[in-house]
């Protein structure tokens, strides 16, 4: 029977306004309680994750110890903890939506001992808040009395230890019930854990952080900030217009002064402002920090400030630089903060000499972190000078209006200063990018697959599936060697003579059920994030290279898609959705496919499927897969041509070449193969027509992909730029701006389009996945391939994105067929919460990529003589300006950077007679397509647009921050070697060839220091990843070479 009651909430909504909410409140006689230990587990429901039935008591933390110690309660080595609701609700009103969701991750670990206990939801645990009693005494009563009811729920078989800060919670319940105690947290480590080193460490950081706070509130300082106006002010005066709501974004180049709030919520609309709103100085941004949500008041016009668009290496050189800024912009300063997004932050202690120039006894540090957005961190340790050759992960505490620089405690060790290990893992922490290891419940979920037991179609699959393993020619066209292959394709004509084309994608959503552990794990992941030289998975490799890769000769579930299109104008008559059985006849690689498309048929000694084949069935076969791969290519233009607007963006155009030992070892300018953008054709066809299925099925709830038109203001200097060289680009329309990009080729110079279009990439806007009940339809279409409607469903071995539409899709077939779907399906509320995960993992995964690919490219040039090191002096070709410099486009390395032209001395580059540059007194004067340099002397050297200039490449050592590649340009001459031509200077650098080589130098400098652990392979070994070049990559390699944008680290 339940009981109810009625539950006042005040709710502040994503506008900052707070609601009034009366809910009713129903009580129930029995709740999970997770217990093993339960007597009546069918009554309580104990169908989820149990305590583990191997410990000695059972800890319950206060909503204060939840709060302040939420990182030492998630040491896996803590069990049997039991997270009551009031103290979970507590966090997430109080602590808001990212360390509530770290708690929610943590309660869904399997690899955690915890659980949650609904005690307000519970009738015999829930107590209503008596008159004038306050919120925190309530919570802490609350849980004492769930503590007691799980106790006696337990039949007293299980001590249980209440832990909490409440000095008077202590002395009133320590010794009220027997079985039930309740101390502090420092006690419970001190008496239950005395041997956890790295809990005890945690705590006397905090502990000593929150005394250090506690002292200074209660000292008088001067401001330095002004206070934060009330929540209900803030409130009504975003209602008003007075002021406005946003995401802080901090310029990492100007961190100190130049910070942007991106403007949010409904409330600016009418505000009238088209751009951000700057925020000068530190002043001005009060204590706010990168990502945090504040509300903003505008200053009078007459105080607005412009953005500065001098090149800087850091703040003090933009402050000396003199340069005048741009055109004012709307200006203002913070004036509250709805919602605190602080993370962990990786850091670096002060040197040696640092921390004695701030006393000897000094236990007050300021650390430096490693993102140049976030302010330094004062810390309190004695640990310092140990750890100054550290990476270092602290939290912030607070930040108070008298205090210059926040508050936190430290957490953890990274790794050493430098070393590889190290600062993959700040990459990582940087992101938000967990790599545990696959638990092992998670993997106890896994199917098996071994030589003893190897893995075979169901009875109950076959008859529930299409089979077409014997009417189907199915094949895969993948990069050379790619073992984890999830996409397949088949045509075939059908017997009235039109054709058959099918995209066959491998069934991931028949292995990972809804809710189970592992899909748990995938969504928190999201995606497989690749780094320069390793991946990690999204999925276990039992899944991602064997049960759900579609490889050659072997039964596996797919997912498929099939057309019958017209015999001659290949028009779709009708689709087909549905689960199937495939055997993939042909395992091909893109150059074998090529090959055989272009009528060159050598290239079959090079596949395996026709050797063991007699002269007569070779043939036979031969002449059969040569027709489908003709078929799907004209099956491809067809539909590419339909797709009228599709644009061609990245357009690194190259070839690979092997070494004699069959390693990749170059890429050599090339066109692209056709079969490339067969494949690519194929795979957009099947994500739009899937995208259309599950929309028209439920049109409130299908997760699609948005690609929404960019602002033309955006698309100003590529236009100028093309005009410097003749090109008129047309950006009126995704056709029109396609079409000019495919015109504006210089015969003379290939460069200049590749840079052009890399242009184009910049101004675009991100495709974002979204729920469709969230926005209109006309918001849904997907500028960039012009397609009104587009998914993600052809890689659901490395995107939790396409597992989402598989289950949409079979739901939708379900309901075609007028049967029961078998598929939880989200709501669209739930949906969007999860498209915005899905999208701040897929931008956590991109950065990751470009750092670790930053961090080889800065190691493979690092401690190199740059005046004799081939690899040192390169091509470059400028394609932007600013007031003191230029922007360089490296072909070799797929570098782009900053050059300057103006040094820190205020000397300006000269180049004589000889064209070597250096530099003397004089001034700089910059146009639209050219700048330059005069100096006093009266020497002149004028640097246009798309010339190509001699550049010496180092690296700029950074002990706090990431090291960064810098450029130098030592003459005004394309760099000429002495047996070669421009553009044939030496092949284009793949980025796996440059990782080979600094993990190699990384390996020989362990062994010289007799360091005998492969930390690498260990690390691969235990967290059941994937080692080596994701094999998926390599066409993303080529696309991604021209993207590796070092110029950001300068300032734009």
């Amino acid at each position: 029977m339940l009981q109810k009651r009625e539950k006042v909430l005040l709710l502040r909504t994503f506008q900052g306004r707070t609601l009034r909410i009366v809910r009713e409140h129903y009580l129930r006689p029995s709740v999970p309680c997770n217990s093993p230990l339960c007597p009546q587990p069918a009554t309580c429901l104990n169908d989820g994750k149990l305590l583990s039935s191997d410990v000695t008591h059972y800890m319950i933390p206060d909503w204060k110890v939840v709060q302040d110690y939420f990182e030492i309660l998630e040491f896996p080595e803590l069990k049997g903890i039991i997270f009551m609701q009031t103290a979970c609700q507590a966090v997430q009103h109080q602590r808001g939506r990212r360390q509530y969701n770290k708690l929610r991750n943590l309660l869904k670990d399997a690899r955690h001992d915890c659980i949650l206990f609904a005690n307000e939801f519970q009738q015999y645990c829930y107590l209503p808040r008596e008159q004038g009693e306050s919120m925190e005494k309530w919570q802490t009563r609350s849980i004492y009395n769930a503590a007691v009811w799980y106790y006696h729920h337990c039949q007293d078989r299980m001590p249980i230890i209440m832990v909490t800060e409440d000095e008077e919670a202590v002395q009133q319940y320590g010794s009220e019930t027997e079985g039930v105690f309740v101390i502090s947290f420092k006690n419970y480590l001190d008496n239950f854990w005395p041997d956890l080193k790295a809990a005890h460490e945690l705590c006397d950081s905090i502990l000593q952080s929150r005394r250090e706070r506690e002292s200074e509130s209660q000292e008088s300082h001067r401001k330095e900030y002004p206070e934060h106006l009330p929540l209900e002010v803030l409130e009504a005066g975003i209602k008003s217009g007075r002021y406005i709501q946003g995401t802080l974004k901090v310029n990492k180049h100007r961190a100190q002064i130049e910070a942007f709030v991106r403007l949010q919520g409904a409330s600016n609309k009418d505000s009238g402002l088209v751009s951000d709103i700057l925020i000068h100085g530190m002043k001005a941004r009060n204590r706010s920090i990168h990502e945090d949500v504040v509300v903003v008041e505008l200053l009078p016009k007459n105080e607005w400030k412009g953005r500065t668009s001098a090149l800087c290496e850091n703040d003090s050189d933009d402050k000396a630089s003199g340069e005048s800024p741009s055109e004012p912009m709307p200006t203002g300063r913070v004036v509250g903060i709805l919602q605190k997004n602080w993370r962990d932050y990786v850091v670096t202690f002060p040197s040696k000499e640092e921390v004695q120039s701030q006393g000897k006894n000094a236990q007050k540090i300021l650390v430096t972190p490693w993102d140049y957005r976030i302010p330094k961190i004062r810390i309190s340790t004695q640990q310092a000078e140990a750890l100054q050759d550290f990476r270092v992960v602290v939290r912030i505490d607070s930040w108070e209006s008298t205090s210059v620089y926040p508050n936190g405690h430290f957490v953890r060790v990274l790794g050493r200063i430098g070393d590889l290990e190290g600062e993959i893992a700040t990459i990582l922490v940087e992101n938000s990018i967990s790599v545990s290891p696959f638990s092992e419940a998670q993997m106890c979920e896994m199917p098996v697959n071994t030589p003893e037991n190897p893995w075979k179609v169901s009875p109950e699959e076959e008859r529930e599936r299409k089979d077409l393993r014997e009417s189907h020619l199915v094949f895969s066209i993948d990069p050379k060697g790619c073992e984890d292959v999830d996409d397949t394709l088949s045509v075939r004509t059908l017997n009235n003579g039109n054709l058959e084309l099918g995209v066959h994608i491998a069934d991931v959503t028949h292995f990972v059920a809804p809710n189970s552990y592992i899909d748990i794990e995938a969504r928190t992941r999201a995606t497989t994030y690749y780094l320069a030289d390793r991946r990690y998975d999204m999925l276990p490799s039992i899944l991602s290279t064997d049960l759900c890769s579609l490889l050659g000769g072997i039964d596996r579930y797919a997912v498929s898609v099939m057309w019958e299109l017209d015999k001659t104008s290949y028009e779709i008559k009708k689709v087909w959705y549905g689960r199937t059985i495939i055997r993939s006849a042909y395992k091909l690689f893109y150059e074998a496919a090529q090959e055989l498309l272009d009528g060159n048929f050598n290239i079959v000694d090079d596949i395996p499927e026709f050797r063991d084949l007699n002269e007569k069935n070779r043939q036979a076969k031969l002449e059969e897969l040569v027709w489908a791969i003709g078929k799907l290519t004209d099956i491809a233009r067809h539909v590419r041509a339909k797709r009228h607007g599709a644009l061609e963006l990245e357009g690194v155009e190259v070839r690979v070449q092997l070494d004699e030992k069959k390693n990749i070892c170059d890429l050599i300018p090339k066109q692209p193969l056709e079969v490339h953008e067969t494949v690519a054709e194929c795979m957009i066809l099947a994500n739009h027509w899937v995208a259309k299925k599950i929309w028209e099925s439920f049109p409130h709830q299908a997760l699609l992909r948005q690609h929404p038109p960019p602002h033309q203001e955006f698309f100003s200097e590529l236009r100028e730029c093309a005009k410097a060289k003749g090109f008129f680009i047309d950006t009126r329309s995704n056709k029109t701006l396609a079409d000019s990009l495919d015109k504006a080729n210089d015969p003379n110079d290939p460069i200049v389009n590749r840079l052009l279009r890399s242009m184009a990439t910049q101004a675009m806007s991100k495709a974002l996945y979204f729920s469709t009940g969230s926005c209109a339809e006309e918001e849904f279409r997907h500028y960039g391939l012009a397609l009104d409607k587009y998914t993600h469903f052809t890689s659901p071995i490395r995107r939790y994105s396409d597992i989402i539409v598989h289950h949409l899709l079979m739901a939708a077939i379900s309901k075609d067929k007028k049967m029961e779907s078998k598929e939880n399906l989200f709501s669209n509320k739930d949906l969007e919460e999860l498209c915005r995960h899905i999208n701040n993992r897929n931008r956590a995964a991109q950065h990751s990529q470009k750092q670790s690919t930053e961090l080889f490219q800065c190691m493979y040039f690092k401690d190199k003589d740059q005046e004799t090191e081939d690899r040192c002096i390169s091509d470059g070709v400028i394609y932007s300006m600013r007031t003191n410099g230029v922007l360089v486009f490296i072909p070799r390395f797929g570098i782009k950077g900053a050059a300057y032209l103006k040094n820190k001395d205020g000397l300006v580059i000269s180049c004589g007679p000889d064209s070597r540059s250096e530099w003397k007194p004089g001034s700089l004067q910059r146009f639209q397509n050219k700048i330059t340099s005069t100096t006093t002397g009266g020497e002149s050297v004028t640097f246009h647009l798309f010339d190509h200039v001699t550049v010496r490449i180092s690296v700029q050592a950074s002990r706090c921050h990431s090291d960064t590649i810098r450029l130098e340009i030592i003459s005004n001459k394309p760099y000429m070697t002495p047996d070669t031509e421009l553009f044939h200077q030496s092949s284009l650098l793949l980025k796996s060839d440059l990782v080979k080589e600094v993990t190699r130098s990384v390996e020989e400098a362990q062994l010289a220091q007799e360091v005998k652990v492969n930390i690498i392979q260990e690390d691969y070994q235990k967290y059941c990843q994937t080692k080596g070049r994701s094999l998926y990559t390599l066409l993303e390699e080529i696309r991604d070479l021209a993207l590796l944008d070092v110029s950001y680290s300068h300032g734009i």
